[in-house]
């Protein structure tokens, strides 16, 4: 039974149908004009060429490049053992949960005109689809899904690190593994390298859960894995998710004017998420711990990449494991989705602390992203160039606000050394240099720029008004953001149009033009994000919000994993406080499954919880088992059933359950972000009164 909305655009992955557009080679010849008219061959009828003023900025960007430097595309390709020829893997709902087919445009031998020459470059690097020799015993399955799986050879089995976003890509990876070098040997153990749904989400594509309980199979996690697991996810987890979807481009097809990969891999898989927790914690600074024979030492990073994170070296081989605290890209400091702003300062510290503990000695050094660097000089380089990296970004960021630049100054004015520009695994292709430097900002000072005019801000839709009836009305903007659009001063044509569209959300001239704007921005950028980001909101500009329910990919594993107290905040999030107005009441929970117990309290339209406290006289006690509390918290049987069969003993008014019920609200997935994209209203499956709906466990 489906209980849990959860919905996503319709648009199909159309892939190489819609890669038949104008491409030039980008060299020192003078650019070549497009015109504005729409494109034959782009996969929206609104869509335009790369307009002269774009195809400079990248002609320019081309020049900057280090192409002389090829030794990522020797890496990339070292050690191939089979490539994986099934461009498609099915989910076990029947949908397609992996496609890789719909990238095949880029294997051709074009530099195509909307794409930044050094996204290109990523995206071609990322199109590696099989299985690889790492060094003598250990092995990766690439390119079938955001992340890699990594197989290292125990005393009686096989250590898999990372098992990808969803089971049915897990499944098929360890599938084609054991086809060519698994020799038929069983999992032993499982390490989850983070918190990040694309490092745990497949376990159960290859592991059984009985195994684990039995301890045939161990899973070893860092410090505090399921807490931030599941927190992360779930108080802003619905607005994460719409945020996601211009992030992750997911309202676009694989095309050479559309999405184009995510820096990090080709995309995210869409199977079934799920999670065994882990049976052994890596709790000290540096662990060191036998797993199935193999001496493994951990080292706990957190609030690096992830709240909950560690590297692991494997001293008898010389084999470095980076998690995701080094790829071969700058990542997030802030992430466009939203989360928590991260510690670049930290970050470089640990990579300095593996640089010095393992890598003076580490000959091959491999992460949960793109492909391994061989050689100690190699992992070497690599390491001190990604320790300067956030070093730099954090020194550098603060430096400026140091001398008043601001948050809404500093994407302009902070540049990265020119030393760290001309290596290719420094360059920004999942953070960018202009998002993550507002996001240092945002870390120490906040969003305030220090101008009390932007202390209480009017919102956009209020203050737009005005700023169309200053600039003379609707027709003079359109006027003048067309001649700025036409001179290639997108930024400044973006501007003005965007005050017009939020004073007019119906203005179809308007929407058009401000999506002309934001598709030639989009062709310019290097970082995926930002590039999808403005290509979204193109498109909805063009066409509105896509309407249409998902494939349901998220299991009850993440749920149930929850804490009580998780779940209880929760509804405090959930619930609508203009509704609560007048209520006061008090709610004693007790779980003796697991020994509970918690006061909840209902006040000043407030919803909170104190665990191990109980009110001397509440309004109702509720006793459940937190195992029947969870099939209510999955949507799979109301709260009021299990009171009725008995599955839950009550004492006192039974009617504040029902008050309380009143409060919560469903939250709207696709909520509108840009106005005037709202179109008709989605139908959405109503969840029950204390059902977790956190949105879909977000992959980085």
């Amino acid at each position: 039974m489906t209980t849990r909305r959860q919905f996503i655009q319709s648009v199909p992955a159309a892939g190489a149908a819609f890669a038949v557009a104008g491409h030039i080679v980008l060299d020192d010849s003078p650019a070549r004009a497009q015109g504005a008219a729409p494109l034959k061959g782009h996969f929206h009828a609104k869509g335009k060429a790369p307009s002269e003023h774009t195809l400079r900025v990248l002609a320019e960007a081309k020049k900057t490049l280090p192409f002389s430097d090829t030794r990522d595309f020797d890496e990339q390709k070292k050690g191939l053992i089979a490539e994986m020829k099934e461009m498609k893997i099915m989910a076990d709902a029947g949908h397609v949960a992996w496609d890789k087919e719909r990238f095949n445009f880029l294997n051709e031998d074009t530099e195509w005109d909307s794409i930044h020459p050094s996204l290109l470059r990523q995206s071609r690097l990322n199109q590696n689809y099989g299985l690889y020799e790492v060094t003598p015993g250990i092995y990766q399955v690439r390119g079938f899904d955001l992340s890699d799986i990594s197989f290292v050879r125990g005393k009686t089995g096989w250590i898999a690190i990372d098992p990808l976003i969803s089971a049915e890509v897990a499944r098929a990876a360890w599938k084609f593994f054991q086809e060519h070098k698994g020799e038929g040997l069983p999992i032993t153990a499982v390490i989850y390298s983070h918190s990040h749904t694309d490092h745990w989400g497949g376990v159960r594509g290859i592991v059984n859960e009985a195994d684990v309980r039995a301890g045939k199979v161990e899973i070893i996690a860092p410090r505090d894995f399921m807490e931030h697991t599941i927190s992360e996810n779930v108080y802003a987890g619905n607005a994460m998710n719409r945020r996601l979807s211009f992030q992750y481009g997911q309202v676009l097809p694989a095309a050479p004017h559309g999405y184009v990969g995510q820096g990090l891999g080709q995309g995210v898989s869409a199977g079934v998420v799920g999670l065994i927790a882990p049976t052994r914690i890596v709790e000290e600074d540096i662990e060191y711990i036998e797993v199935d024979g193999v001496r493994m030492v951990f080292q706990n990073t957190p609030g690096t990449e992830a709240p909950s994170e560690m590297n692991t070296y494997i001293p008898e081989i010389k084999a470095l494991w980076m998690a995701e605290n080094v790829t071969s890209t700058l990542h997030n400091i802030y992430t466009l989705r939203g989360a928590p702003v991260r510690d670049p300062l930290r970050w470089s510290k640990y990579i300095a602390q593996a640089l010095y503990l393992f890598g003076t000695e580490a000959e091959v050094m491999f992460a949960s992203h793109h492909w391994p660097r061989w050689g100690n000089k190699r992992v070497q380089e690599i390491l001190r160039a990604q320790r300067d990296l956030y070093a730099h970004m954090n020194n550098q960021v603060l430096h400026f606000a140091n001398q008043g630049v601001t948050i809404n100054q500093i994407q302009n004015v902070y540049e990265l050394s020119e030393g760290l520009k001309q290596q290719w695994h420094t360059r920004g292709y999942h953070g960018s240099p202009e998002h993550n430097s507002r996001g240092v900002i945002q870390r120490f000072l906040g969003f305030w720029d220090c101008n009390p005019t932007t202390l209480i801000p009017l919102s956009p839709e209020d203050s737009a008004p005005l700023y169309v009836e200053m600039m003379g009305g609707a027709e003079k903007i359109l006027a003048r953001g067309q001649e700025l659009f036409d001179a290639g001063k997108y930024k400044l044509a973006s501007e003005i149009v965007d005050k017009l569209v939020h004073a007019e959300p119906d203005n179809r001239a308007a929407k058009d033009l401000l999506a002309d704007v934001f598709e030639q921005l989009g062709y310019q950028q290097e970082n995926p994000g930002l590039r999808n980001s403005f290509l979204a909101g193109a498109y909805e500009l063009r066409s509105g919000i896509p309407q249409g329910e998902r494939a349901e990919t998220a299991g009850p594993d993440v749920i149930r994993a929850m804490s009580t107290e998780l779940f209880l905040n929760f509804l405090g999030i959930r619930m609508d406080s203009r509704k609560a107005e007048g209520m006061r009441f008090t709610i004693n929970l007790i779980t003796p499954d697991n020994g509970e117990k918690f006061l909840i309290e209902l006040d000043n339209a407030t919803l909170t919880n104190l665990e191990g406290f109980l009110a001397d006289d509440p309004d109702l006690t509720l006793v459940i088992n937190r195992t029947d509390l969870e099939r209510t918290m999955i949507g799979e049987v109301e709260l009021e059933k299990q009171i009725a069969d008995g599955t839950a003993k009550v004492e006192g008014d039974v009617g504040v359950l029902k008050k309380l019920a009143s409060t919560m609200v469903d939250f709207e997935p696709l909520f509108e972000v840009l106005p005037g994209t709202k179109t008709a209203k989605s139908q959405i499956a109503q969840t029950n009164a204390y059902e977790v709906v956190p949105g879909r466990p977000i992959a980085e």
